[in-house]
């Protein structure tokens, strides 16, 4: 709130998180609005408490503070920090202006901290409440298509070199079970959340203690009932005038895990779109490039990868504050938590909707897949080949030597010559091999060559996905709608 942070409009910077990216919704809990009213909404259950365990507060007090709980001077507030250097009491004052019979209890007992940093752990919670539908709802998306796909052959590739073939299905389960521990791992952190409640300035409740007149059982209920009105099923027992940084560690560490697996499969699906086997969305107006107008980039997935790579930078932020908070607390976590925080679930909130909107329309090229296969599948056939020669009365080692001259010209055919690979018109013209001639299409068959692919795919997504999707499903029908 302070002067130097008033700025807006086109003659400004504004991170592009918040004007350009992320959803109304994530945007609006980081905001100066939410942030605010949820200080005064924790004031007012500071002081309903108090008042039940028996302090001096009318209920006139109470319900003068929850009239005015969304009625914030912005104007002002910005006047006293200024005035002040210090935002909490800023709001204090900004809140007594317009509750001027409650004015003299409002924040009592307490320290910045517990509206700071219990207002944090709200939002936090908050903002995991709405990027877990939505990465739900990714994996959603990707399971149907694995499914649809799970028994179309393509070439695997292991070093971005041709290896085994695998299925479409197959490969994305790769995708979905890496989405699968971020959504495990974020709800985890999510449910382990603690408040940190009413520990007073160095978290021992002395303050509190005092109030109460030394009765550590009211200090305790207190406590307790602040979390419960929260939403919270604990509190901290100990703490330092903040909550421990450990759990901002936590936090940033399974975002920064999430921005990895996004990063991996839009890089996946960026070389697959290189190949042509596979494209994003690519909308009827929509300009690959101002110069080629031929040009289909994959510009949703590079963002991803763009994005993400942010993302997982921020994990070092906590790091190092957690490192460096000097006994019980230092101020230089506070600057430095107003950005990584929010820009870690902006981040995250703009991978998840643009991955989603990438999942609801990628378009897979089967005939560019199977000129691939066809490609590669005569060498990999090769094994195939030699057994069923063996199984006719052939000697092994002897046909071992046939294919690997075969082999060999049909290799420089393809990479001295451009040509396409012609070592099964090799076999089919050497009467060496007339004995399994008329066994050759089914040696080839690519649906030969995939093992169990479309089974594991079935299992995979019966037994572990779709269980992991159910508490999300009545949020299963919200389609991605991507921003700039």
């Amino acid at each position: 709130m302070a002067a130097a942070g008033d700025c807006g409009g086109p003659e400004s910077y504004r991170s592009p998180l918040a004007s350009r990216y992320a959803s109304h919704e994530m945007c609006f809990l980081f905001s100066d609005r939410y942030k605010f009213q949820t200080w005064r909404q924790l004031w007012l259950w500071l002081a309903e408490a108090e008042q039940t365990l028996g302090l001096p507060i009318t209920d006139e007090q109470i319900q003068e503070m929850k009239s005015n709980l969304n009625n914030i001077d912005f104007q002002m507030a910005a006047e006293e920090e200024k005035r002040l250097r210090h935002d909490v009491m800023a709001h204090v004052h900004t809140f007594g202006r317009c509750c001027p019979k409650a004015a003299g209890i409002i924040h009592l007992g307490a320290t910045s901290c517990y509206v700071g940093d219990n207002t944090d752990l709200i939002i936090l919670r908050n903002a995991f409440d709405l990027l877990l539908p939505k990465l739900a709802r990714v994996i959603s998306r990707l399971a149907d298509f694995a499914k649809e796909r799970a028994d179309l052959p393509t070439l695997g590739f292991t070093h971005f070199q041709p290896a085994q073939l695998t299925t479409v299905g197959k490969r994305c389960c790769l995708w979905i079970q890496d989405l699968c521990v971020d959504l495990q791992n974020l709800k985890r952190v999510r449910d382990e959340l603690r408040f940190r409640g009413v520990k007073g300035t160095t978290g021992t409740q002395a303050s509190f203690l005092q109030l109460f007149e030394g009765d550590h059982q009211k200090v305790e209920q207190l406590d307790k009932m602040v979390t419960e009105k929260a939403g919270f099923k604990r509190a901290f027992i100990i703490t330092g005038q903040t909550y421990t940084r450990k759990v901002d560690i936590e936090v940033l560490s399974v975002l920064a895990s999430l921005g990895a697996s996004v990063h991996k499969i839009c890089t996946d699906i960026r070389l697959l779109a290189n190949l042509k086997e596979m494209e994003e969305p690519f909308e009827k107006q929509q300009i690959g490039s101002s110069a080629m107008p031929y040009k289909r980039n994959p510009m949703r997935s590079e963002r991803c990868c763009s994005l993400a790579r942010h993302l997982m930078a921020l994990i070092m932020d906590p790091l190092q504050t957690a490192s460096v908070q000097w006994f019980e607390r230092t101020l230089d976590d506070s600057a430095n938590r107003r950005i990584c925080l929010a820009e870690a679930f902006l981040t995250a909130d703009t991978v998840l909707n643009t991955l989603q909107n990438i999942s609801e329309g990628l378009v897979v090229y089967p005939k560019v897949i199977e000129r691939r296969i066809r490609q590669e599948l005569p060498f990999m056939a090769t094994e195939n080949i030699i057994m069923a020669m063996v199984k006719a009365g052939g000697s092994r080692q002897d046909c071992h030597e046939k294919i690997r001259v075969l082999s060999q010209q049909a290799a420089a055919v393809v990479k001295q010559e451009g040509g396409d690979n012609d070592l099964i018109e090799r076999i089919r013209a050497d009467a060496y091999f007339s004995p399994i001639h008329s066994q050759l299409e089914h040696l080839l068959d690519p649906s030969s060559f995939i093992g169990r692919a479309p089974q594991q795919v079935h299992r995979f997504l019966e037994e572990e996905v779709y269980p992991l999707l159910k508490p999300y499903g009545n949020v299963m029908e919200v389609k991605a709608e991507l921003s700039l």
